[in-house]
């Protein structure tokens, strides 16, 4: 999974300016912020478009009016879980991409932002997921949560049973090994439930022999929400698991971004083999 862009005609001015390796970080970084301002800069305005819950329907949605429209098959519907004080508007340019390339069955959950507890929303997830695989007709679903959704999904999965309906977790940022990020915000429980440490964490650090579920998870090292940055890693002998390292976009662009979104697809349309161990190979550069 690598997508290379061109480079900006500023590098070589920069290069010239400051030490080659700082120059490339320095550039790397101020177009990383510059894309993430203007990445919330827009959420803000779809923000109220996605507070409501979006209406269910046993069919799949039409096909946008694209030349490029692949056949859908038998591929299992797409669940999209956002992440921390947000919502499925998040998801608005993704949701459109996997609709383009064949995942007609998409949908978006919101889950309450009062919720406090990562035991609790993973098993209202689990509820979700069994009524949509009903009313699907699919015995599994795929998942691509941004965050904190990554991370409630993840405990359905390995905790409460859900690789019996979960064919793959996609994750964009989630601290699977906690963040220390923010620690003025430790008031709320379930920020304390993403440190490094806490019962949730140490939960998925136990045993899952035989877990069904193959975990795809994208980390940036651009990721000012993720203290260390590998914390957004999947590190679990147990589990069949691969981690995507993005170069040059930030927490908020992961669920943004083109080249992003052709990687996840990609992880949605592969069937992963072999032992169940954490491969750190791939890389996707969008700088």
């Amino acid at each position: 999974m690598k997508v290379t862009e061109a480079a900006s005609p500023f590098l070589p001015l920069c290069q010239r300016l400051f030490p080659t390796k700082l120059a490339g970080l320095s550039v790397a970084l101020l177009k990383a912020t510059a894309l993430e301002l203007a990445i919330l800069a827009g959420h803000l305005l779809l923000y109220p478009s996605g507070i409501t819950q979006e209406r269910r329907t046993g069919h799949p949605l039409p096909a946008p009016d694209v030349a490029a429209q692949l056949p859908t098959g038998s591929k299992p519907p797409v669940v999209l879980l956002h992440g921390f004080i947000d919502n499925r508007s998040v998801f608005v340019l993704l949701r459109r991409n996997l609709a383009q390339h064949g995942r007609q069955h998409v949908e978006s959950l919101n889950y309450s932002p009062l919720t406090c507890d990562i035991r609790t929303a993973a098993e209202l997830l689990g509820r979700h997921i069994e009524e949509i695989c009903e009313r699907t007709g699919h015995d599994r679903v795929d998942i691509v949560g941004h965050s904190l959704g990554g991370l409630i999904a993840r405990y359905y999965v390995q905790c409460l049973g859900g690789d019996t309906h979960v064919r793959t977790l996609v994750t964009l940022g989630t601290p699977h090994s906690g963040t220390r990020v923010a620690p003025l915000m430790n008031a709320h429980p379930i920020v304390r439930q993403m440190r490094p440490g806490s019962a949730v964490i140490e939960e998925l650090t136990g045993p899952a022999p035989g877990c069904r579920t193959q975990f795809v998870s994208f980390w940036s090292d651009l990721d000012h929400l993720m203290d260390p940055l590998e914390t957004a890693c999947v590190e679990h002998p147990d589990l069949l698991a691969q981690n995507v390292r993005v170069s040059g976009v930030g927490h908020l662009a992961l669920p943004v971004h083109p080249a992003v979104a052709t990687g996840i697809r990609q992880a949605l349309d592969i069937e992963m083999s072999g032992p169940r161990a954490v491969a750190r190979t791939g890389g996707l550069t969008v700088a």
